[in-house]
């Protein structure tokens, strides 16, 4: 039995679940969300909680067990909390601002890179920090990582725009390489 897919998930008040078929749609206060899940598992909702077991003992259901469980337990958090990611800007005039909806970021290029943010995802920015934030945990690390995308971190100075706590290996530059 996985460890991850046999703990129910518990549902708060605020929060409704409806399951038809083989899709679930959880709905809350920061929005609602919908997941088609595999044959190979079975969804039910028992007392306010969410349980999830496998149809069979195959492979691939054993697999898509803690899935299942895993991205029901995001959703129920996302429409109650919400995700966010936290992304650093590092470099000398590097700087990221707001102009009406867009994100507006100047790393470095010869022309200020224009974001347009996807539909139900927040972006904000506080001095040298961009804050990603919305209910749906996938779409949230993929936004953060087209942002990431423009301007990687490179190894010799950690310039460019980076995840919140995230360590850079840094190289040593050839004339500290020439010296030793």
């Amino acid at each position: 039995m996985s460890k991850i897919g046999k703990l129910p998930i518990n549902i708060p008040s605020t929060v409704s679940v409806i399951i038809e078929g083989h899709e679930v749609s959880v709905n809350g206060p920061k929005g609602e969300l919908k997941f088609m899940f595999r044959p190979e598992v079975k969804v039910d909702l028992e007392n306010g909680q969410l349980k999830i077991s496998r149809r069979s003992e195959t492979k691939i259901a054993k697999a898509l067990h803690g899935l299942t469980r895993s991205i029901l337990a995001n959703m129920v958090k996302g429409v109650v909390e919400g995700h966010q990611k936290v992304l650093e800007l590092v470099g000398v005039g590097y700087r990221a601002t707001k102009q009406g909806e867009n994100l507006v970021l100047n790393v470095g290029y010869s022309h200020p890179v224009v974001i347009q943010p996807v539909n139900g995802i927040e972006l904000e920015t506080k001095e040298n920090k961009i804050i990603v934030s919305g209910p749906d945990k996938v779409i949230v690390g993929e936004v953060a990582a087209k942002i990431r995308r423009i301007r990687p971190p490179e190894p010799y100075k950690g310039k460019g725009i980076k995840y919140q706590g995230e360590f850079i290996r840094r190289k040593a530059g050839k004339a500290v390489k020439a010296a030793s």
